[in-house]
C-alpha cells in the first residue's frame, strides 16, 4: 500500500515538472525549441549516456561497414531529432491547422485518396521514425478520418495528457484494451488507423527480416489488413533541415492473399518491414535505436 501511495506521488511530482517545462515549450519560439532539442539530445547521449550501449550495439550490428566514428554521429542524431520530436509533439495545444500545413509536406496525398476511394478504410503503419505524431496530426487535420492505437503509459495523468494533445488535433484514441473492436469498426467507417510496428515483438510477433537479422514482428496490422480488405499505406515523416518534414508513404494491397494464414501474415508483415528498412538505411538517425530491438530470437537461435 505504502509502495502504490509513492508511485502516486511520484507520478504527480513527475507530472507537475513536465507541465512547468511545457510552458517554457509553449513561449519560446520552434527555432529555439529545436536548439534545446539538439543540445538535449547531445547531453543524453554524450553526457548521462542513457542505453548508448543499447543504442551502439543495434547501430553496429545493422551497419557492419560503417565506422566507429559514423556510429556515433548516427546515434548522437538520433538522441538529438527524438528529443526534438518530443518539444514539437508538446507544442500541439498552441498549434492551429494552418501551423501544422506550413510544418508538413505531404508528398503523395493521392495515395490516401485512393484509399478513400477504395472504401475499406487503410492500416496506417509507421514506426518511431522522424516525427510520427506530427504526421498523423497533419493528415487528421487535412481532414483524413485519423484514429491511432495507443498503449497506456505508467503515469496515467501523462498518458491523459499525451492522448489529450492527440485530440486537439482531431485524432481518435483506441486503445489497446480495445484493439480489435475498435480498430474493426474505423476501418469500416473507411477512416485510416495509425499503428507503430516496429518493436520487439516477443514469442507472439511473427518473425521476418529487418536489417540483416530475423525480428519479432506485431501481427496486428497484417491481420486487421487480411481480415477486413482494407489497403496499408506505410508512411514516414522525413526532417528537413528547415525545420519541416516530408511525409513519404507507399500503399501496400493484398487482393491476391486469401485467409489469415501464418503464411500470408509473414509475407505482409514483411512487405511492410521492408519499407521501414529502406527509410532507416536512408534515414538511419530518424529512427528509435533505444528499444532492444532484436531481444526475442526466433526459436530455432534461441
Amino acid at each position: 500500500m505504502a509502495s502504490k501511495r509513492w508511485k502516486s506521488v511520484q507520478h504527480r511530482v513527475e507530472y507537475v515538472c513536465l507541465r512547468g517545462f511545457l510552458i517554457f515549450i509553449w513561449l519560446v519560439s520552434l527555432k529555439t525549441t529545436l536548439m534545446v532539442g539538439d543540445w538535449l539530445g547531445w547531453f543524453i547521449f554524450s553526457v548521462l549516456r542513457i542505453r548508448r550501449k543499447v543504442v551502439m550495439d543495434n547501430l553496429s550490428s545493422s551497419f557492419p561497414e560503417k565506422s566507429k566514428k559514423e556510429l556515433l554521429g548516427i546515434a548522437k542524431r538520433a538522441y538529438q531529432n527524438f528529443a526534438k520530436t518530443t518539444f514539437e509533439y508538446m507544442r500541439f495545444p498552441i498549434l492551429d491547422k494552418e501551423t501544422v500545413s506550413s510544418l508538413v509536406h505531404i508528398e503523395n496525398p493521392e495515395h490516401f485518396d485512393e484509399i478513400l476511394r477504395i472504401g475499406k478504410g487503410g492500416v496506417l503503419v509507421a514506426g518511431h521514425f522522424g516525427n510520427w505524431e506530427l504526421m498523423g496530426a497533419a493528415l487528421a487535420l487535412m481532414d483524413y478520418p485519423m484514429s491511432f492505437l495507443v498503449g497506456e503509459q505508467h503515469n496515467k495523468l501523462v498518458d491523459d495528457m499525451m492522448n489529450h494533445y492527440r485530440e486537439l488535433m482531431t485524432i481518435r484514441i483506441i486503445h489497446m484494451g480495445m484493439a480489435v473492436r475498435g480498430v474493426i469498426k474505423a476501418l469500416r467507417n473507411n477512416g485510416f488507423v495509425a499503428l507503430l510496428s516496429d518493436q520487439d515483438a516477443g514469442r507472439e510477433g511473427v518473425f521476418v527480416d529487418f536489417l540483416g537479422r530475423k525480428s519479432s514482428v506485431h501481427q496486428g496490422p497484417a491481420v486487421f489488413a487480411l481480415k477486413t480488405g482494407a489497403p496499408i499505406l506505410y508512411g514516414s515523416a522525413i526532417r528537413l533541415p528547415n525545420g519541416r518534414h516530408r511525409v513519404e508513404s507507399h500503399i501496400l494491397t493484398f487482393d491476391h492473399l486469401k485467409g489469415l494464414t501464418p503464411e500470408n501474415i509473414r509475407e505482409v508483415t514483411q512487405a511492410y518491414t521492408h519499407l521501414l528498412e529502406e527509410a532507416v538505411r536512408a534515414h538511419p538517425d530518424h529512427w528509435f535505436w533505444m528499444h532492444r530491438r532484436w531481444k526475442t530470437r526466433p526459436p530455432e537461435t534461441s
